[in-house]
């Protein structure tokens, strides 16, 4: 089959690998119909992981299922599904208790708990930028879609982005009528500021400087903050007449950079502390990492953030952090787009067959305008 393969640094290439197949008996083999390039795939593609030189990227990923293992009892072949990025057994007890993002059996990996698709460091499991894609534990991880193609583009956000931008607003504590600011104007971070729109925030606030992603923010209803007209939480601060916002989403992650270009990783976490009011809530769904060689600074090569704890201790915010458990909000958000209520795929930009995956990594990397959220369509 053709599938996406990681090369090196800025260098992927659709290429004939194996195919997907059962390998135990509650697997499901889906052939993909969409399978999206997300922001968290270019660290990867920038070659700041360790990601090895072969793998199958892609851990955004839908379709319909073309066979199941004998195991397998609720899934049926034929079935439209949403493949949650998180490879979960459902038993033991992280599952039990809902946080399928990290998985206590999936990932033989030493110290790193929860496994995914195409993912340094998560798993022996091959991504979904593929014609099909092998999906363990099939009963418990697959969410069913109605049949057929309508929604697609929104129900292909189902897998991550919509579910961690949401996620990202309850680790924040957010609650109606708060105002909500959120740092990056990425997938994640546009999905974020959907989402607390949904949950009910009075207003919300997108902090990028991307002219192409504030766009979309004020289209569909938030405030875009340009960072690089001046100091966001001057901006912020002003808009809440000095009280800061109620809560806020860091949606960047380790690769933070100043309007200027420099890297700076405490950047982002250093701007909620100072533009979240006094006892309000910060949730951190950007991508942090234990290692990064390739760090602006030493401490930040061993995972080391110099961040303002002080005023973070001092102003009482609390704060949560860690990847998505999608399984605790995907049937929600699911019947939230089925009812038209949530319309996730207003970020889609470019809708590409694989072969063209490159292309679409090397657009989306440079941030070309325009260029905000790229789906790629096996089939052509």
């Amino acid at each position: 089959m053709k599938a996406v393969v990681y090369r090196g640094p800025e260098d992927v290439a659709v290429q004939d690998v194996a195919d997907a197949r059962i390998e135990e008996p509650t697997d499901a083999v889906i052939r993909i119909t969409t399978t999206n390039i997300c922001g968290s795939d270019l660290h990867m593609y920038e070659g700041r992981t360790d990601v090895e030189a072969g793998t199958v990227l892609g851990h955004e990923n839908m379709g319909v299922v073309e066979e199941v293992g004998s195991g397998v009892s609720r899934v049926n072949v034929g079935d439209r599904v949403s493949v949650p990025f998180n490879i979960a057994c459902g038993t033991c007890r992280n599952c039990t208790q809902g946080w399928t993002s990290f998985c206590l059996r999936t990932n033989p990996t030493e110290g790193v708990d929860g496994a995914a698709y195409g993912y340094a460091n998560m798993g022996p499991y091959s991504g979904g930028q593929a014609e099909y894609l092998r999906v363990p534990y099939a009963d418990f991880n697959l969410l069913k879609l109605p049949g057929g193609t309508e929604f697609e583009n929104d129900f292909t956000m189902l897998s991550d982005v919509f579910p961690t931008g949401w996620h990202g607003t309850v680790l924040a504590g957010q609650e109606p009528g708060d105002d909500v600011v959120v740092f990056g104007g990425g997938p994640v971070g546009l999905m974020a500021a959907h989402s607390a729109l949904l949950r009910g925030a009075a207003r919300v606030f997108v902090v990028d400087q991307q002219p192409d992603r504030l766009r979309l923010a004020e289209r569909f209803g938030a405030i875009p903050v340009d960072f690089a007209k001046g100091s966001p939480v001057d901006q912020v601060l002003e808009a809440t007449k000095g009280r800061g916002a109620d809560c806020g989403v860091e949606a960047v992650g380790y690769q933070a950079h100043d309007h200027q270009g420099d890297e700076q990783p405490e950047l982002v976490l250093d701007n909620l502390v100072q533009c979240v009011r006094t006892a309000g809530g910060i949730g951190v769904v950007g991508v942090y990492v234990p290692q990064d060689p390739g760090a602006a600074t030493e401490g930040a090569k061993e995972g080391r953030i110099g961040w303002d704890y002080g005023s973070f201790f001092m102003k009482g915010q609390r704060m949560g952090t860690g990847q998505a458990p999608v399984k605790r909000y995907n049937r929600q958000l699911r019947d939230l787009i089925v009812a038209e209520r949530a319309t996730p795929s207003f970020i889609v930009s470019h809708e590409l067959p694989l072969d063209q995956a490159a292309e679409g990594y090397a657009h989306f990397d440079n941030r070309d305008d325009g260029w905000t959220k790229v789906l790629l369509h096996p089939a052509g």
